[in-house]
């Protein structure tokens, strides 16, 4: 059984080792300090009761845990949206679409009629296909990818498991990927 002293000791020794690894896999800062800070925190919550021996190959796993579902969020949101980027209105790299709808709406006079029009259909489309989906994959797939909740996160707002919040995702992602799609938005 590890100590609160070697616990603690042992997370101040992989620290600068893991946010090194996080911040060249998913290459932004921030996002890496938030992944070691989560994965401290799981060793810690989960595992703190467990021999010092077992931390690093415990914290290892957690981490590599971490990254992959940090990556698997940006890219599921990334595919869904980037075909959609026309939609913002400002200087921002960063597609909102339901925020954009109001955007448009303070921005009418910077645009053509038809480019407003077109926006504003893009945006009601997408609307209707979130609508479209089951409660509980549109409850998952907007905590995950709108909230950008964690998956344990998701999974106890939503009072499930985590796999149930996986599966909710991925159905929804599918399904909104298809419909997308067929209305000739991405490849």
């Amino acid at each position: 059984m590890a100590t609160e002293q070697e616990l603690s000791g042992f997370l101040k020794s992989v620290e600068r080792r893991a946010f090194k690894r996080a911040a060249y896999q998913v290459r932004d800062e921030e996002a890496a300090l938030d992944i070691v800070q989560e994965s401290m925190m799981r060793l810690a919550q989960h595992y703190g009761d467990r021999p010092l021996a077992e931390m690093p190959h415990l914290f290892q796993r957690i981490l590599s845990h971490a990254i992959i579902d940090s990556l698997r969020r940006r890219k599921t949101r990334w595919n869904l949206f980037s075909n959609l980027s026309d939609l913002t209105v400002g200087q921002s790299d960063e597609v909102d679409p339901l925020e954009a709808l109001e955007d448009l709406i303070g921005h009418e006079g910077t645009q053509s009629a038809q480019d407003a029009l077109e926006k504003t259909q893009t945006l009601k489309e997408l609307e209707f296909l979130l609508m479209q989906l089951p409660e509980r994959q549109r409850e998952a797939f907007l905590l995950r990818y709108w909230e950008e909740m964690d998956l344990a996160e998701t999974a106890a707002v939503m009072g499930c498991s985590q796999g149930s919040v996986k599966t909710h995702c991925f159905r929804a992602v599918q399904a909104l990927s298809k419909a997308l799609k067929a209305r000739g938005y991405g490849s």
